[in-house]
């Protein structure tokens, strides 16, 4: 076998290393292109649901493009957007809020929660999760009824001590096998619809060109518990 000089390793180091920039140039570029193509398809799909929950509101104005960040332990997370939908003088008639359970069996749930200037839900839809397919899935729209239990109420209705599923002594149903998604569901709910009841004149007050959001450290929470 001919030995291979110093030029001509030199040559296959500098095209291996070509082929290796090549390769991630190409990676990279079609990473971005996607994850545009994700973010813009969420965006879609959220789009869809703040017009489903807010569509029975007269508004004036875009809720799409209304929009400022939350951060609060009640909603489970930091700098979770929220959409207003306004009148033509520009006062507040409901409020989706992005909300987060991350006591879901397989993690965080996240939430779109609709509410309007009187306290009432407008209605909830769940916008990405990863709860089991056949069992936790039934909190879609799309998959069961389930989710529209929760138009209509508030904080007085049911009472408080009844903002549970039914095991727990509640008034919401759970899924035959699979407690532990509903039960979460239900809680991030209850807490959204808290969170606005604390937070109402400030929420309610607000312009479309108020940029400040209401911040305040959220913990960890513990998500040790297991599906029944």
């Amino acid at each position: 076998m001919p030995e291979l000089s110093a030029r001509n390793i030199l040559i296959a180091m500098l095209l291996l290393a070509g082929f290796a920039g090549a390769g991630a140039g190409l990676v990279a570029l079609v990473q971005e292109g996607t994850e545009a193509r994700i973010a813009e398809n969420r965006m879609q799909v959220n789009r869809n649901r703040i017009a489903e929950l807010t569509g029975d509101l007269a508004y004036a104005n875009d809720p799409v493009h209304d929009t400022t960040d939350l951060s609060h332990e009640l909603l489970g997370g930091n700098h979770l957007p929220a959409w207003f939908a306004r009148d033509r003088d520009d006062a507040v008639m409901g409020i989706v809020f992005s909300a987060v359970a991350p006591d879901g069996y397989s993690g965080n749930i996240h939430l779109l929660v609709g509410v309007d200037r009187n306290g009432e839900l407008l209605g909830v839809r769940v916008s990405s999760h990863r709860e089991t397919p056949g069992l936790g899935d039934a909190i879609e729209a799309e998959r069961s009824s389930w989710i529209h239990a929760f138009d209509g109420r508030s904080l007085g209705d049911p009472p408080p001590d009844q903002w549970a599923v039914r095991r727990d002594g509640g008034v919401f149903d759970q899924f035959t096998g699979a407690t532990i998604t509903p039960r979460a569901v239900v809680r991030a709910v209850r807490r959204t619809l808290e969170y606005f009841d604390e937070h109402r004149d400030d929420l309610l007050s607000a312009t479309p060109e108020d940029e400040a959001s209401l911040v305040e450290p959220v913990p960890t929470p513990d998500t040790d518990e297991e599906q029944p």
